[in-house]
């Protein structure tokens, strides 16, 4: 298996293919964040965020009107 860089270094897609792979794929970033204050831990923060394509996410919709 190739190193990450050696495969976005010859890598022929585009920006534009790279960011359409990521949401029909889907990403999740997580991160912390703690702030203290002598060795205190005050605060902490963990942050969670989900990017994908909205039709991963959303229920399937039928294309009829609404049922009466």
């Amino acid at each position: 298996m190739s190193e990450p860089l050696e495969l976005i270094a010859s890598s022929e897609a585009s920006l534009l293919d790279t960011v359409d792979h990521l949401l029909n794929k889907g990403l999740v970033l997580t991160g912390e964040v703690v702030i203290g204050l002598a060795g205190i831990d005050l605060i902490y923060l963990r942050l969670t965020a989900l990017l994908c394509a909205a039709d991963r996410i959303l229920p399937k919709v039928s294309g009829e009107g609404p049922e009466e």
